[in-house]
Parts: structure tokens; sequence; C-alpha cells
């Protein structure tokens, strides 16, 4: 988001006021009468280009090149970061992509496994070997003995044929589970589950509460060149791994705790793949990672927005959005990101933002939905901000229908492992009532 939205938002919702035929104006932004439950954007098939980025430099060097794009949801389907700006209380992220067959997926983990696995993305530990005791009731008898899985062991506890029979058998389910256990540890994943061709499969997931965080990293715009990122005179700060509460910056991926964030704090996701030398330009020292990327993808978020109070520039105007991950890692905030374009022809935009959810004006209950980009576009249809209990949203980019949807859910729905093609299906189909249903088209 940049610091220039609000006249952006502004100016694209003059344009589409039309689509509501008494929208009415309020401090420069128009509304429809009421909130709906979806907005669904068509038509994104829309080739463009953008300037990326081809040069960052310490010393304020910033070049960039022309960057052709064109597919059913470009330039969407580059990798996108998810961005949260206080005050707002995050409680459940999801991330979903299409499977490619029977293969696994990763399933939820604590905060002390998820923050582990955090860190064994970056460091190598070692699994500490120990043998497991085996209890087992045999003939109405309770046995026990020692399970060594590194080798044979010295000794072993004498039993009748029936319980080396049943030994045997333990042994072996007890080191099909650990055989498990050290592949996901190896792999940097945890024990999973298969999700069949078609049907969508869980990449990333956050929990507040159980302190869960798979499959993805909190960052922040807080380089610390003693911590991690890097900041100067010239760009200011970098990107970062974010602290539990997402103020200052942290040595390593730490999980963000269950609380509020501040009006003045803006959180980022991205995936935890880390960037080697293939994220394009990168601003040099910053902490860099992919967002999630591909034509077809869903992200499910669950937060509230409640009212601070506070007042001054950007408080009380809590925010989520979407930006291409190109903008983050070189300079969000700074004139060195893809996020301009040269304004040399209508078709030559930035490179990607999605407001999903966002708060225009201090203190106000009402929150907008806008695309920018090339093609962008935004509405004047609202969604009610959620003060008082958390919010369930669906944000569904589908490449067949060339889409963009964002769908309030009913407050059970479940982030789970995976998503059935239908129910992908269920989230980008229009809201039965259409009175809380906007329809908006990219179509120039």
């Amino acid at each position: 988001m940049k610091y220039s939205i609000a006249f952006a938002v502004a100016t694209a919702t003059v344009a589409n006021a039309g689509f509501c035929s008494d929208a009415f104006e309020e401090f420069g932004n128009f509304f429809c009468p009421n909130a709906v439950k979806q907005i669904k954007y068509t038509g994104l098939d829309i080739a463009g280009k953008y300037r990326a980025v081809s040069q960052m430099t310490d010393a304020g060097e910033c070049t960039f090149e022309d960057k052709d794009y064109s597919g059913p949801i470009a330039p969407f389907d580059e990798d996108l970061t998810l961005h949260f700006r206080g005050p707002l209380s995050l409680k459940s992220v999801a991330v979903y992509t299409p499977s490619k067959g029977k293969r696994d997926v990763p399933k939820p983990h604590s905060k002390r496994h998820g923050h582990q696995h955090l860190h064994k993305k970056h460091h190598e530990h070692q699994a500490e070997k120990r043998g497991d005791t085996v209890v087992a009731t045999i003939d109405g008898k309770v046995v026990s003995w020692e399970n060594n899985y590194f080798g044979p062991s010295t000794t072993a506890p004498e039993a009748t044929a029936p319980v080396n029979a049943a030994a045997a058998a333990v042994s072996s389910v007890v080191s099909a589970v650990k055989s498990g256990v050290e592949s996901a540890i190896k792999g940097g994943s945890t024990p999973s589950a298969a999700v069949p061709a078609g049907d969508f499969e869980r990449i990333a997931y956050y929990s507040s509460k159980d302190q869960i965080a798979d499959g993805l990293v909190f960052l922040g715009n807080l380089g610390d060149p003693a911590i991690s990122g890097t900041w100067d005179t010239v760009w200011g700060s970098s990107l970062a791994y974010a602290n539990e509460d997402g103020t200052k910056a942290a040595a390593s991926p730490t999980v963000l705790k269950d609380g509020l964030i501040d009006d003045s704090t803006e959180i980022i996701i991205a995936s935890d793949q880390e960037c080697k030398g293939d994220c394009g330009t990168v601003r040099p020292g910053a902490v860099a990672y992919k967002g999630f990327e591909g034509a077809n993808k869903v992200f499910l978020a669950e937060f509230s927005m409640p009212l601070s109070g506070k007042t001054g520039w950007n408080m009380d105007m809590p925010a989520f959005w979407m930006l291409n991950g190109a903008i983050p890692r070189t300079g969000q905030y700074s004139k060195c990101s893809c996020w301009a374009g040269d304004n040399a022809s209508p078709q030559q935009g930035g490179c990607g933002e999605a407001d999903i959810v966002e708060v225009l004006r201090t203190g106000d209950t009402k929150a907008k939905s806008t695309f920018h980009f090339a093609a962008g576009t935004g509405d004047s249809h609202y969604f009610d901000r959620p003060t008082d209990k958390p919010m369930k949203v669906a944000v569904v980019f589908q490449a067949a229908s060339s889409t963009a949807s964002i769908k309030v859910l009913d407050d059970d729905y479940d982030f789970g492992t995976s998503l059935t093609s239908d129910q992908v299906e269920d989230l980008i189909n229009d809201e039965s009532t259409p009175s809380l249903f906007s329809l908006m088209s990219f179509a120039l």
C-alpha cells in the first residue's frame, strides 16, 4: 500500500460510481447505500506491461526495464505477498493451490514445532536419537520393551513367542510412524495426507490461537543491519524478519503472537521459500522471500478490525491487501519498485496491488476493495468493518474464468488442509442474495 493510495482509490471509485446509481460521496470516497458479502472482478485476461526494477544499489541507483505480461489473471499470477495494517487482530491465514496429484501436504503444528520448523529452514539440526518404550497388553498381561530404531539393541527383554510377535508388529507400526516424522523433519514439513489431483492443497497456514506457522514467514519494513535486513538514508528500511508483535526486526523467522497489531504497524506474510537469485532484482541486504504464485490460488483469512479511537496519519485505518512480491523486495515505500507505471499508455501500469478489505478514513466502519494495475478498478460497494468480532474472507484467483473474487464466509468455515474443487467453485460462485453481491469488470 502506497502513502498516496487514498487519492488513487478516490479516483478509481469516482470512475465506477455509475455501477451504483444511488452512490453517495463521503470525504472524497463514493459508497453504495448497503454493505455486500461478495465483490467479484471479471475480465482479468488483459495483456499489459509494467516497469520492473532491473537494478537497485545502495548508492541510490534504480533502473527499470519493461516487462510484458499476459494470461488469464496476469499480472496477479505472479507471486503475491499478504499485508495487514492495524488496528487488526489476525486470527488465521491459509493459502491453497491446485494439487498435482496424490502428494503430501503439511498438517499444522504447534508454536514450539512451528518456531523450530521455521528455524530448520535456515539451520541444520541433528535430531536427537533415543529409544522408545513400547507398552502393550497381550493375553491379558501388560508388557513393555525398549525399541531401538538406530541399530540392534545390546539387550532385549525376554518374551514368549506371542509377545515377540506382538512386539514385531508394534515395532513395525512405530517404525513407520517414526520414519514419517524423520522424513518430515528432513523435508521441512510435518506428517501429511494425500490430496487428489483437481483439488486444492493447503501450502501455508497460520493460527494465532495455536501459534502455528507453516509454509510462511512474517516480515516487515523493519530492516536493522544489526539484526536482519538493512537500513540506510537512501532507501530507508528494507524487509526484515518481524518480531512476535511486528514492531521490530527479529534475527530469524518468528511466529506472530496472538494479539492486536497496532495502528502504526504493518505485517507482511510471504511463503517460506527464500529467494536464491530467482526473484528478480532484490534490494541489497534485504531479507527476501517469494510470495504465493500461480494462476489459480485461494487465500483465506480471519481477522477483526476493532476501533482504536486514535487519530492522525493512517490511524484507525486498518487494511488487508496484497502486493506483487517484487514490490516489497525492492522498495514498498520508495520510488524504486514496480508499483507505479510510467503513464505512457493505458496499458502501462504497475505490477499489481489488490486491496481486499481497506478502511479509507480514520474511524470509518466501511471497508472497500480496489485493484491497482494497468486495467485497475475499484468498487463503490463496501464490506462492513469487523469491529466487534472476527470476519472470515476468501480471496480466489481463478484462471478458467479470469476472475478474482472476494467473499465474506460463514463464521464456522473451516480452514482445513485441503479444499475440493467444488468447495473452490462455491467460494467464487455468486452470492445468492443479489443485494449482497457486486460484479465489476476489468475490461477497458
